[in-house]
């Protein structure tokens, strides 16, 4: 990757989150490695699951794959942000080390999480954060891109969608909405958003 196209940040920076949300299928992953790609003052928060490894992904790179005991022992003890059985027996979570992790790097963290993950964190971080509704353009498009995944057993993909329709309620729960209808157009509104709240400007 040419990394001369990159938003370059060396001053010292505000302390800043940037959250996407979205059911799953609406897009919302793809945007934030789109982001990822352009602003280099933005690292990825990985979150904390207790769900099986895929065979594709990548220990602390694309999640923290814990057991369901250690995941327990930290609730407990406080270390997480913000977590949630988003399935029985599935937990998911954000600790708060990793959003350290990341400030201590002197970078903005960007949070790629499930609506109630995304409300909790923005509750906690009010004003340092922009939480942002990724909306796909009508639900049958939403199942259509959860039945071409082919990660899902039946029953799982049902409670996905199932869980997906309840999920597309909650868009004006948070700062604003971008429109997955065309994906080009969606990175345009993403990055201006992102840059606009980071103070940042994205080269031409």
């Amino acid at each position: 990757m040419n990394n001369s196209n990159k938003v370059l940040n060396t001053q010292e920076i505000e302390k800043k989150v940037v959250i996407f949300t979205a059911p799953s299928g609406a897009g919302k992953t793809t945007l934030v490695r789109y982001l990822l790609e352009q602003i280099d003052s933005l690292a990825f928060s990985v979150s904390a699951t207790t769900r099986e490894k895929r065979f594709y992904e990548v220990d602390k790179e694309d999640y923290y794959f814990l057991s369901e005991q250690v995941f327990k022992d930290k609730i407990e003890v406080g270390d997480f942000l913000e977590w949630e059985e988003v399935y029985k027996g599935c937990l998911y979570g954000t600790l708060k080390s990793e959003v350290e992790r990341i400030w201590s790097l002197g970078k903005h963290v960007i949070f790629d999480v499930d609506v109630k993950g995304a409300k909790n964190i923005k509750n906690y971080y009010q004003d340092k954060a922009l939480a942002i509704f990724v909306k796909p353009p009508s639900v049958q498009t939403l199942v259509s891109r959860l039945q071409a995944r082919k990660t899902e057993t039946l029953e799982s993909l049902n409670t996905r969608i199932e869980r997906a329709k309840t999920e597309l309620t909650y868009e004006n729960d948070f700062d604003t909405i971008v429109l997955n209808d065309d994906l080009d157009e969606a990175k345009k509104a993403a990055i201006a958003l992102v840059s606009r709240f980071l103070n940042i400007k994205v080269p031409v």
